[in-house]
């Protein structure tokens, strides 16, 4: 059975991964700030505020739960 040590792991998975879509986004956001096209700057704006929103989330998340065991802290 799996406890609350892999559901905290999933979440952190999670949040590092929102961690590099944001920073892919940034650097979207700058280039669509850079080009001629502007279309995409709304678009990306959006997404990034969304994403942004959504990692606070799971970081709140993150900090109420337990620690618990790690598969990796078990012998």
């Amino acid at each position: 059975m799996r406890g609350p040590g892999w559901i905290r792991g999933l979440r952190e998975e999670e949040a590092r991964q929102l961690r590099r879509e944001i920073g892919r986004l940034e650097r979207g956001l700058i280039e669509a700030a850079n080009s001629k096209a502007k279309w995409n700057l709304h678009e990306v704006a959006h997404t990034l505020r969304w994403q942004k929103a959504r990692l606070r989330r799971l970081e709140e998340c993150l900090e109420a739960m337990p620690e618990g065991k790690r598969a990796s802290d078990r012998s």
